[in-house]
């Protein structure tokens, strides 16, 4: 009994407190696939989910921008107080960031929930290798909290892990 205790992982913030959501190819973009991770108190962290390219390909990623246009930066995003006052607010498809690589691919990341942006994660800006060694921790991309009448159906359209794994199995038949 003591041996299989030892053998087993311990178990991660993000697996003990959040619930894993997905969303595959988003806008339409093959195996551009995003990961929700959803805590009970409505909270969600946005992160790129397992199957996306700038994590299976071992891309180099050049740079990450927040820019989303000349007159949108998720980096302006000032949020204050308990009703989060200042956030910017999001629709499914907005923009989060941009992801550049090394090889010329730009990858543009959205936020796939309504809500308010309380913040963007900032470090990965000057070590975007975050993304690719700790995506769902240290390198997540924002923190959307969804209004509270809505909390409960924006998992409407994600899929479970269980839901996803058929996907990317899907996937990886038919592409071999």
């Amino acid at each position: 009994m003591a041996a299989a205790a030892e053998e087993a992982p311990v178990p991660g913030v993000a697996e003990r407190y959040f619930t894993r959501w997905y969303r595959p190819d988003v806008k339409g973009n093959p195996c551009e696939d995003h990961c929700i991770l959803q805590h009970s108190n409505r909270i969600c962290v946005i992160a790129l989910a397992d199957a996306h390219p700038v994590l299976q390909k071992g891309k180099a990623i050049e740079r990450i921008s927040y820019q989303i246009s000349a007159n949108c930066s998720r980096l302006q995003n000032k949020v204050s107080g308990k009703s989060k006052r200042g956030a910017q607010f999001l629709t499914e498809l907005a923009p989060l960031c941009r992801i550049f690589c090394s090889d010329g691919e730009e990858y543009t990341i959205y936020s796939c929930i309504r809500g308010r942006l309380i913040e963007v994660n900032e470090s990965i800006l000057s070590n975007p290798s975050l993304l690719q060694q700790k995506p769902f921790t240290d390198g997540y991309i924002a923190v959307v909290l969804p209004k509270f009448e809505e909390s409960k159906s924006i998992t409407r359209g994600l899929l479970t892990r269980k839901e996803y794994e058929e996907v990317l199995s899907k996937r990886f038949n038919s592409a071999s």
